[in-house]
């Protein structure tokens, strides 16, 4: 197809969608107003299945196949940086310089690391119970690490984060979500349907398959963004160009542009 095809076609489908959009705005209801069946109905199902957090129902019960793919664009996310950015035969580890850091800085990163720590711990485990879960928790998690980036230098960090085994946790969050819709779907009506007991309302237990479903995305977030960092500081702190300047990937010298 010839570049002014690609553009006419680009136009047509532009129009189409541009319509369509402004016919759907015109049908939609007046801002402000008292009625609103999707968050009534969320609100109706999240207490039935005995979830105190109607967001955790949203996500892990209502929409848990939405979630499903959202956990997989992280995942995917990760594994492209990690196979974008991985060291090629044109690049050489050196060692990083100890970082200067004040005893204040120190002293307060060192103390609040655990309470950070411990604070995305909760986030995850009552993610059916309170505003939060497994996203934000693991977030949380994931920077807690970092701490000791700021409050020590890089290889202190490096100590507490071995990344091949952060690297099986991101992949191993991704399978139990996956393989906990197989299994409900072996056992009840549908792929990620909630087929657990619903144990009682406000309870850590309570809410069926959502803790499964939110432990598993703790998991895999917490991973996967310390994952995600470490590949970005690995560049920019430890990877340097090989002596004798960069190379291809079949290891073969590079010519300098002219």
């Amino acid at each position: 197809m010839t570049r002014r095809g690609r553009l006419r076609l680009f136009l047509l489908a532009a129009l189409v969608l541009a319509a369509g959009y402004a016919v759907a705005c015109l049908d939609l209801p007046p801002f402000g107003g008292d009625r609103h069946p999707y968050g009534d109905r969320a609100v109706h199902a999240a207490l039935a299945r005995r979830t105190a957090n109607a967001v955790a129902s949203v996500n892990f019960d209502q929409r848990a196949m939405d979630t499903l793919g959202e956990e997989t664009i992280l995942f995917a996310a990760v594994l492209g940086a990690v196979v974008l950015l991985r060291r090629t035969a044109g690049e050489a580890r050196t060692e990083p310089e100890p970082a200067r850091v004040s005893a204040g800085v120190r002293r307060l990163g060192l103390a609040l690391l655990p309470v950070a720590l411990l604070v995305g711990l909760y986030v995850v485990a009552h993610g059916n119970v309170t505003p939060g879960g497994g996203f934000q928790g693991g977030v949380v998690v994931a920077t807690a690490l970092h701490l000791l980036y700021v409050a020590a230098d890089y290889r202190a960090l490096e100590r507490i984060r071995p990344v091949s085994r952060y690297e099986l946790g991101d992949a191993a969050g991704e399978f139990a979500y996956t393989m906990t819709g197989v299994c409900t779907a072996l056992a009840g009506p549908a792929f990620l349907a909630n087929v657990l007991p619903l144990g009682t309302f406000r309870a850590l237990a309570s809410a069926g398959t959502v803790v499964l479903l939110n432990a598993a995305v703790g998991m895999e977030v917490a991973c996967g963004v310390v994952v995600l960092l470490a590949t970005f500081l690995d560049q920019a702190v430890e990877i340097a160009d090989a002596p004798g300047g960069p190379r291809s990937a079949d290891g073969a010298p590079e010519e300098e542009p002219t």
